[in-house]
C-alpha cells in the first residue's frame, strides 16, 4: 500500500498519530500512551508500520481497535450537534468575540478576552491531568445562558468550576459576595453554588462546587464560603491527587452522559 499520510493530532494534551491513504480515509492510529498501533485492516500492517517507524519509540502492540465500552459506543451514538467533549475552554466567549468583537480604538481592554485567557489557562491545566483517570468538559451549556465553566470527572468525584480573571487584583470573598480589585462585590458564589446543584441535578450525582482564581495579587476571605472550594490557578492541578470516590467505569458513564448536551435541557 503506497501514498500513505501521518498526521499528528493532539486532544487533552496527548499526541495520536492518524495514518490516512490516498484515498483520505483512515488507515490506522498510532497511540503514544499505549504504545499501541490500531490497524482497520489486516492487510495494511506492514505499510503503516513502515510509515510510522520514524515516530514509534520502544516495544508497541500491533491490532485491531480494541472493542468499544459501553460508554464509547454511548458517545459514539451521538449527534455532532450534541457531543460536548469538543468544546473549547472558554467556548461561549470565543462564538462572542468571534461575532461580536470589540472596537479597535479602546482605551481598556475588552474584559471578555481577560475571561477568555483564564478559562484558557484552565482548560489546559484541566487536559493535562486526563491521562491520571480524569475527564473534562468545557464550557457546558445550562438552560438560560449559563455555562459550567469547566465541569471535572474523576476517581476523587465531580466538580463544577467556575473560574474568575484576577490578574495581579486583591480579591475578597466574604460569602456570598466576591469583590475582585477595584471593581464592585458580585454575589458570585450564590452562582457557583447553583451551577454546582444544577449539574448535580443532571447527572444525579454530587458535583462539588469550585471557584479559581486566577493570578490575583492576594486573597482576603473574610466570610468562609459556604459549599465552594476556594482554588488558585497554581492548585487546580492538585485535584488529581484526590481519589477514592469513583471506579474508572463510573467516570466513563458519568463523562458519556455529561457530554450529551440533551443531559443538560431540563436544569
Amino acid at each position: 500500500m503506497n501514498g500513505l499520510r501521518v498526521i499528528p493530532t493532539w486532544r487533552h494534551g496527548q499526541e495520536r498519530l492518524y495514518v490516512y491513504g490516498e484515498d483520505g480515509r483512515t488507515v490506522a492510529w498510532y497511540d503514544r500512551e499505549t504504545a499501541r498501533v490500531n490497524l482497520l485492516t489486516e492487510s495494511s500492517r506492514e505499510a503503516v508500520l513502515s510509515v510510522l517507524r520514524p515516530f514509534v519509540t520502544g516495544h508497541v502492540t500491533v491490532g485491531p481497535p480494541p472493542v468499544p465500552t459501553p460508554a464509547e459506543l454511548a458517545r459514539l451514538s451521538l449527534h455532532p450537534d450534541d457531543d460536548l467533549a469538543p468544546n473549547r475552554p472558554g467556548e461561549a466567549l470565543v462564538i462572542a468575540l468571534d461575532r461580536d468583537p470589540a472596537p479597535q480604538r479602546r482605551l481598556r481592554s475588552d474584559p471578555r478576552r481577560r475571561a477568555l485567557a483564564a478559562q484558557q489557562l484552565i482548560g489546559e491545566t484541566l487536559d493535562g491531568i486526563e491521562g491520571a483517570g480524569w475527564r473534562v468538559l468545557h464550557s457546558v451549556p445550562l438552560p438560560g445562558g449559563a455555562r459550567v465553566h469547566h465541569l471535572l470527572i474523576g476517581p476523587g468525584g465531580l466538580f463544577a468550576l467556575h473560574v474568575l480573571p484576577a490578574h495581579r487584583q486583591r480579591v475578597r470573598v466574604s460569602d456570598p459576595m466576591v469583590t475582585a480589585g477595584r471593581g464592585e462585590p458580585q454575589p458570585l458564589l450564590r452562582r457557583v453554588r447553583a451551577d454546582a446543584s444544577r449539574a448535580s441535578f443532571a447527572l444525579t450525582a454530587e458535583v462539588r462546587a469550585g471557584l479559581v482564581l486566577v493570578q490575583p495579587a492576594s486573597l482576603d476571605v473574610l466570610v468562609p464560603p459556604r459549599g465552594v472550594r476556594l482554588l488558585l490557578d497554581t492548585e487546580v492541578a492538585g485535584l488529581a491527587r484526590s481519589g477514592g470516590l469513583l471506579k474508572p467505569a463510573d467516570v466513563e458513564g458519568l463523562h458519556a452522559m455529561a457530554r450529551d448536551r440533551g443531559t443538560w435541557a431540563r436544569v
